[in-house]
């Protein structure tokens, strides 16, 4: 019997395509093997120089570790630098954000010529959306489901539209066919991931509200999670459901980046503070019980001590309930990597940490809120070193269950402590 393993660095559409591959792998035989694989599969990621760096190290711990192994390299990093990669690493495959499909082929194809294969198409923005297959090889219980790929915003400070391509919608019948399937294999929760999930059907009659209503109704779905989506793509029909539907995760992680109106500008967002504001409000008022998480990105060229502090009260004016902060790392080849006024990072480290703890203080005075009250928990995995049961809320507060038996799979009610 063949073996495989991978690897997936970065974001939950990685993780969902490696998801597909091992699942081709496994109907064509292969048994997962972490100790001496046939081939080993990598899904890297370029969203900062750091994200570059870890990639190419775990290529190079790859081809090390399995000097055997057919070793696939794929992904962001690789679209962006597969020629050094080509010629400095030399992996037997390689390609970027497309040609994912033919992976399988290529595998069989170097199993007979031992000849380097190179996958990778140069223009990003010409791809179309590819079907990896039904995905069915998660971790747990909940399973991530790729609604679309690329991006067409270029945030002045993002490589991700260079890197994975303009904006594609996969089929709604796709979609909702695999949706159906991954609950049949007994999976509780869906988390819905893309490049630009908000953004899926947009400008379409058929949107992102129409396919989360469909998503929905599917027989047998306790849980759909949205994993990240911008305040200009939560409509009334999306706030309509949030209202109206239990199995439609109260948790939204909504990008903020920043609570300057100057900085987003310079940041190429589209939108202001104030419209901003009253989207959250419309939000916590149709349901109150709501998390709200957002991302951060702190010492953005040019930002003043002022803006910094604006984005501080904007945060607490939001209530938002826990933050992901960044410190602003240039990206060659976007355009705020050449804006004037870079950030010393030792400002940026400052403000970072103030940003930290103003999280983790929200976060603290959120969840004493939930202390000593009863909580519906799916429970994902089991801790056998700490005997207990780990999930999460709908709301997605960490709960840890004491128990002697796993109990994976099953929703429980508990109280929730700290």
């Amino acid at each position: 019997m063949k073996t495989y393993t991978t690897i997936s660095l970065g974001c939950k559409v990685n993780a969902y395509e490696i998801s597909a591959l091992s699942s081709r792998l496994i109907e064509l035989g292969y048994k997962e093997d972490n100790i001496n694989p046939d081939i080993a599969i990598i899904n890297t990621c370029s969203v900062t120089a750091t994200a570059d760096q870890k990639s190419r190290q775990h290529i190079r711990k790859l081809i090390n570790n399995y000097p055997n192994a057919i070793v696939v390299v794929m992904g962001c990093y690789s679209q962006g630098q597969h020629e050094f990669i080509k010629n400095e690493i030399k992996p037997a495959i390689i390609t970027g954000t497309s040609n994912r499909d033919k992976i399988i082929e290529a595998i069989k194809e170097y199993e007979l010529t031992h000849n380097p294969i190179d996958l990778t198409s140069s223009n990003p923005r010409n791809y179309e959306y590819e079907e990896l297959g039904l995905t069915t090889h998660f971790e747990n219980v909940r399973a991530y489901l790729k609604i679309q790929d690329g991006c067409d915003n270029f945030c002045s400070y993002c490589l991700i539209p260079y890197r994975r391509g303009k904006a594609r919608d996969r089929d709604s019948q796709s979609i909702l066919k695999e949706a159906e399937y991954i609950v049949s294999q007994g999976y509780k929760e869906i988390v819905l991931t893309g490049i630009h999930v908000g953004g899926y059907g947009k400008n379409k009659e058929y949107n992102f509200s129409s396919l989360v209503r469909d998503l929905l109704d599917i027989k047998g779905l306790y849980r759909l999670r949205i994993s990240s989506i911008e305040e200009s793509e939560i409509d009334d029909e999306l706030i309509k459901l949030i209202n109206t539907k239990d199995n439609l995760a109260t948790h939204f992680h909504i990008p903020l980046q920043s609570g300057s109106d100057t900085v987003l500008k310079r940041m190429n967002r589209k939108y202001n503070c104030e419209q901003f504001l009253n989207k959250i409000n419309l939000i916590k008022k149709a349901c109150p019980q709501v998390t709200l998480t957002t991302d951060v990105i702190v010492g953005f060229p040019g930002e003043s001590e002022e803006e910094f502090n604006e984005t501080y009260e904007f945060i607490k004016r939001c209530g938002f309930h826990q933050l992901h902060v960044f410190p602003f790392s240039s990206r060659e080849g976007t355009l705020a990597s050449r804006m004037p006024n870079q950030i010393d990072p030792r400002i940026k480290k400052q403000r970072a940490l103030k940003l930290i703890e103003l999280s983790n203080s929200l976060w603290d005075s959120y969840t004493n809120k939930f202390v000593n009250k009863e909580v519906e928990v799916l429970v994902e995995q089991y801790d056998n070193k700490n005997k207990c049961n780990i999930g999460h809320t709908s709301n997605y507060l960490e709960v840890k269950i004491p128990s002697e038996i796993d109990k994976s799979g099953q929703i429980i009610k508990t109280i929730f402590k700290k």
